[in-house]
Order: C-alpha cells, then sequence, then structure tokens
C-alpha cells in the first residue's frame, strides 16, 4: 500500500497512494510513508480539535463562586484557602 511500486523503487504514500513524483515531500518512516498534502489534511484536522475542546470544556467549567459554595458544604472556615 505505501510502498514501492511494483518493480522499481517509486515510493508511495503510505495514506493516499500517490508516488513520490506526484508530490512536494514524501516523509520516511520505519515501515510508513506520508506526503505532504496528507501532513496538511492531518495538521488542518489537529487544529480544529483543540478549539472545539477548549470551548467544551471552559462552558463546563463552575464558576469560583460555585466553586466556593462547593467547599463551604465540605470544608468548615479555611476561607484563605479556598
Amino acid at each position: 500500500m505505501g510502498r514501492m511500486t511494483d518493480g522499481d523503487r517509486t515510493l508511495r504514500c503510505s495514506f493516499c497512494g500517490k508516488t513520490q513524483h506526484e508530490v512536494k515531500k514524501l516523509i520516511v518512516g520505519p515501515t510508513v510513508y506520508i506526503c505532504n498534502e496528507c501532513i496538511e489534511l492531518c495538521a488542518g484536522i489537529i487544529s480544529e480539535v483543540p478549539s472545539n475542546i477548549a470551548q467544551k470544556e471552559k462552558s463546563e467549567l463552575p464558576s469560583p463562586q460555585e466553586i466556593c459554595k462547593t467547599l463551604d458544604d465540605y470544608i468548615i472556615g479555611q476561607d484563605k484557602a479556598k
């Protein structure tokens, strides 16, 4: 799949199958190859994920007042620590 083509030494991207001659760069790993186009596609996917996760996590975080109220239910005094 991502190896050399039949009979010659032309390398192919393990992900999209394009040859080393069809792309600008082909990164060679121990047992796989990835072209610059697949890297760009993956980078775009990865860059979208953290912002979505960060927004979701922000909306799920309790406010400082809610945290303090919860701590008040379990901790007596120690206002400076809370």
